[in-house]
């Protein structure tokens, strides 16, 4: 079995690959990196010419990107099942929100966090339109519910779950009963709290 090793730090979106390794139930290592000049080492940027975390080492393989890393991992260990069987319909909703995710909702929230504006008559040309209709969206796809993807748990939902998780919290994205019963159902699970407990037990006191 080829070895999984996580870089990350625990105030990162390394938090997301976490959950998702703790989901799989495999074995994996944690290398913990500090910010600033361990994540610049020529070691490092061979590993993320980006110097930033999580990257995730799989064997000879490495993946960065914490959704690509989601859904990677989901094939790679396919009896987890946290990905619906290729071909089937629930499939193009995986793939449709884990993408919605890293694309629209990312950067609408981010343009909000950072007080951008988008000028009158110019959604057109963001990929997210609005803010408002972006996260009307994601209701959208909450509405049928539990999951994204319908009955089913998946990749998906740990990186949507944890977009809209951090967004409350930080105040990026408006606290609607939908998203925050799906937020709550989310941090429930087990894994979820392991990774969650991981990662604070690494965070230095101020």
């Amino acid at each position: 079995m080829s070895q999984l090793t996580l870089y990350t730090n625990p105030q990162s979106r390394g938090r997301i690959a976490h959950w998702m390794l703790e989901e799989l139930g495999q074995p994996y290592d944690t290398v913990w990196l500090d910010f600033g000049p361990a994540m610049r080492t020529p070691e490092y940027l061979a590993l993320n010419p980006m110097g930033k975390v999580p990257v995730l080492k799989h064997g000879e393989v490495v993946v960065t990107e914490a959704p690509a890393l989601c859904a990677y991992l989901a094939d790679a260990f396919p009896q987890a099942q946290l990905a619906p069987p290729a071909g089937s319909p629930a499939r193009a909703a995986y793939y449709r929100w884990l993408f919605f995710t890293a694309g629209p909702l990312e950067m609408a929230t981010t343009a909000r966090a950072l007080s951008w504006d988008v000028p009158e008559g110019k959604s057109g040309m963001v990929g997210f339109g609005s803010y408002r209709r972006t996260l009307d969206a994601v209701e959208t796809a909450l509405q049928q519910g539990p999951y994204v993807c319908g009955e089913q748990f998946t990749a998906a939902d740990v990186y949507l779950g944890s977009a809209l998780i951090w967004g409350m919290m930080f105040g990026s994205i408006e606290k609607r009963p939908l998203f925050e019963a799906y937020a709550a159902r989310l941090s429930a699970r087990p894994a979820a709290i392991r990774a969650n407990q991981i990662n604070n037990d690494r965070i230095k006191p101020a």
